[in-house]
């Protein structure tokens, strides 16, 4: 009996765009899944009560766990959109590799827009709301 070929190993492929853009969507979604998990963490403490509250704000202050929110708003956003060109995927549409590389494109760019239309629009509000601190 001949022996069985071996799987190969990653480096045998060459760079695709479109296995990228798979891979992101498997990062975004777990980096939106953690967000998600402090957001209720921050709930939690905003039903609480005050000092719980307090030392929250004081941990989400920060300039890391603001650039932090940053990436996960990019990861929902985009695991989002990826979503929504995923589902248009299984209506058999768009699996052309022309048409699948053109959606992708329009997704990042997408993404992208729509995270910084989401930052601005936080940084607005945050500054509209008396005491407030704008980034």
């Amino acid at each position: 009996m001949p022996p069985r070929p071996l799987s190969p190993h990653l480096g045998v492929y060459k760079f695709m765009y479109t296995l990228s853009l798979s891979i992101l969507h498997r990062i975004t979604g777990v980096a939106a899944s953690v967000g998600f998990l402090v957001l209720a963490w921050w709930l939690m403490a905003l039903a609480t009560g005050h000092d719980a509250y307090d030392r929250a704000m004081r941990l989400l202050d920060t300039p890391l766990a603001k650039l932090l929110l940053v990436g996960f708003t990019f990861s929902f956003v985009y695991h989002f959109c990826n979503g929504i060109r995923h589902l248009v995927w299984d209506t058999g549409r768009g699996m052309e590799r022309a048409q699948a590389r053109r959606s992708g494109y329009f997704v990042i760019v997408a993404a992208l827009l729509l995270t910084a239309l989401a930052v601005w629009l936080g940084c607005r509000a945050l500054a509209a709301v008396p005491g407030g601190v704008a980034p």
